[in-house]
């Protein structure tokens, strides 16, 4: 089916795909094309991508199924797109962690090349950090905090979702650039985090902006940044790491995108990129990643895998700086 008769769906919002161009959302005959998620079902990640695989699927006259292939960190998944087929039936629906820190901390785990296995297709969004204090804290902002924290060495603790982890990468990195003084306590699942930040047994955390928002809204929690390079729409009051001297520059965030085995054929990449940005770059999708603490951002193809390979680098710096481990 040409391309230009999927045009009938500019502007309708997500909630109006399925019932858009009928002829065109019947799927193709064969097996349909799997997503896979490399994470549990009902997270943030997996919610993003059912709400992308459903329009893309319409547009395309395909159907799309998402499959979880949970487990490890997300490298089992992600390890099964790296040796499927290359005929485009089999995609990747994953963020930073299974392919560039995975690789970083726990190489002679992993059985795939984030670079040489993967073609890097389209990003349709960055899930930003944020660094959160309990009430009480002796500071109100992260530069203040860092001043009381050079006075009182060994005092302050953070939490995150686990040791190795991006979030853990942040605040190392935090550390390496500001000095700030404070000890890490890793969890193993993040919504514990919150639950100890909240109950005042943790000073600090960094979580993604979607699990605090609502916490730092309601004035139950303090926000001192977030990791993008911008602010972000849900909390525009709370300065980005990189408006510190010490951090001007820096953001780190988890991208949130789709790639597939390398050894597609670029027709079919350049056809799926044209699906794909058409429905990521609709108000009805950005507007669902917005409340969902996620900054929309397009980036496809070369310039995608650009941005793997900047971040890798600053990952791997933070741990050889460091001496961070996994375990």
């Amino acid at each position: 089916m040409e391309l230009n008769k999927r045009l009938c769906l500019k502007g309708v919002g997500l909630a109006g795909l399925a019932v858009v161009c009928p002829l065109m959302a019947q799927p193709v005959a064969g097996k349909p094309v799997t997503v896979i998620v490399p994470f549990a079902p009902g997270g943030a990640i997996d919610g993003v991508a059912r709400q992308l695989a459903a329009p893309v699927a319409q547009l395309l006259g395909e159907a799309w199924v998402v499959d979880n292939v949970t487990g490890a960190f997300g490298t089992i998944g992600t390890q099964k797109v790296a040796h499927a087929a290359t005929d485009g039936q089999t995609l990747l629906f994953a963020v930073s962690s299974p392919l560039n820190v995975a690789p970083v901390l726990t190489p002679s785990a992993v059985r795939y090349d984030s670079f040489r296995d993967f073609l890097p297709l389209t990003v349709v969004g960055q899930m930003p950090f944020a660094v959160v204090g309990r009430q009480g804290l002796p500071a109100d902002t992260l530069e203040g905090l860092i001043r009381w924290a050079r006075a009182h060495p060994g005092v302050l603790n953070f939490g995150t979702d686990g040791r190795g982890s991006l979030l853990h990468i942040t605040g190392e990195l935090i550390h390496l650039r500001t000095g700030l003084d404070w000890v890490h306590v890793p969890y193993k699942a993040a919504p514990q985090v919150v639950t100890d930040v909240l109950g005042g047994q943790l000073d600090l955390a960094i979580l993604p902006v979607a699990l605090v928002q609502q916490h730092v809204q309601e004035g139950r929690m303090k926000a001192l940044a977030v990791s993008s390079a911008q602010r972000v729409g849900v909390l525009p009051q709370v300065p980005t790491l990189s408006e510190l001297p010490a951090m001007k520059g820096v953001a780190l965030s988890s991208w949130l995108g789709l790639l597939a085995p390398a050894g597609l054929r670029q027709s079919e990449a350049d056809r799926l990129n044209q699906a794909v940005g058409k429905v990521a770059g609709s108000e009805a999708f950005r507007q669902m990643l917005h409340v969902r603490g996620i900054v929309p951002q397009l980036i496809q193809g070369p310039e995608f895998e650009r941005l793997m390979r900047s971040e890798r680098a600053l990952i791997a710096d933070v741990v050889r700086q460091s001496g961070m481990s996994a375990e």
